[in-house]
């Protein structure tokens, strides 16, 4: 087969060493077509001494667009002329044949816009492959549990789709507390076409207690509002909806807002009868006197960005 030029999209800010790691893994690829590194600083000043040529190219540019994760990614991929487009966030690494892998997937499934392939989320002292047993991923899917498996370091994408008229666009850089475009990107990729999988796990994920992207649980709540109200299907879908509407009940318990915990907890129960029939009981605003309360935990997050949660 002819191997179609893949550009890939590296976002980064102010981590050198983890960038390093992340760029090697990319260039010990094993893919036999071109490819071409964007690496594109966010917030911070470009280290135009990673910029190189050579068969396998890295070009380093700032974030020409919106700041965050989105408007990162964005400039990279307008950067860009190759055929496919993949995203590696800076602290993940991929594993040798992941490209490859990709690329004979999306040629066996020529109407598909996008590829992802299962990864292996790592801490310190724990590693957690996150299968999701299909090969083909539908919009129903992503509706529900699917999403949790799928991490942007895993993308594959025709460029055309990203950037053409008629195709899913590029990542949205107006949600909210910069959450959720990756689950936006790829329920408009599903609309299209079903999703194509490698259920292997290529991709090493770092996962965070916080990061350069973390978010405050208000930011979770108005990120989770802000796609229902681009994707009608995901209140449509009734098990999907109950539990993207649970997670904001355990949100606002967390910030210890008791009414709209409740709210939430009841819109739940309307889409998932088979919760508990109780409304929730916030925590205690105040300890007791002379008692300590306990640190309130704090979002996850990874590229550091808080979609980086263990299921």
């Amino acid at each position: 087969m002819k191997w179609p030029s893949v550009g890939v999209v590296v976002p980064t800010r102010d981590r050198p060493d983890l960038l390093r790691r992340a760029l090697d893994a990319i260039d010990a690829q094993c893919y036999p077509g071109a490819l071409h590194v964007v690496v594109v600083y966010d917030q911070v000043e470009p280290d135009a001494r990673l910029d190189r040529g050579g068969d396998r190219p890295v070009t380093v540019r700032g974030n020409e667009r919106r700041a965050g994760l989105a408007g990162a990614r964005n400039t990279g991929i307008l950067a860009l002329d190759s055929d496919l487009v993949a995203f590696c966030d800076d602290e993940d690494e991929w594993r040798p044949g992941k490209l490859t892998a990709q690329v004979e997937a999306m040629a066996a499934a020529p109407r598909a816009d996008l590829a992802s392939c299962a990864v292996e989320l790592t801490s310190q002292h724990h590693r957690s492959p996150q299968l999701v047993g299909a090969t083909h991923i539908g919009l129903e899917r992503l509706l529900g549990s699917a999403i949790d498996a799928l991490r942007s370091s895993s993308f594959l994408v025709r460029r055309p789709s990203l950037v053409g008229p008629d195709g899913c666009g590029l990542f949205a850089e107006d949600a909210p507390g910069r959450r959720n475009e990756d689950w936006d990107l790829l329920l408009r990729a599903a609309r299209r076409a079903p999703i194509e999988h490698v259920d292997e796990p290529l991709v090493r994920v770092r996962w965070w207690p916080r990061g350069h992207y973390g978010y405050e649980y208000a930011d979770r709540i108005s990120s989770l509002r802000w796609m229902m109200s681009r994707h009608p299907e995901v209140r449509g879908c009734a098990p999907g909806a109950a539990r993207r509407q649970a997670q904001p009940t355990r949100w606002s318990l967390v910030n210890g807002n008791g009414a709209p915990a409740s709210r939430y907890h009841w819109a739940a129960l309307r889409n998932d009868g088979s919760g508990p029939r109780t409304a929730p009981v916030a925590p205690p605003t105040h300890a007791a006197a002379g008692a300590t309360t306990p640190a309130t935990p704090g979002p996850a997050g990874g590229a550091g960005r808080a979609r980086r949660e263990l299921p």
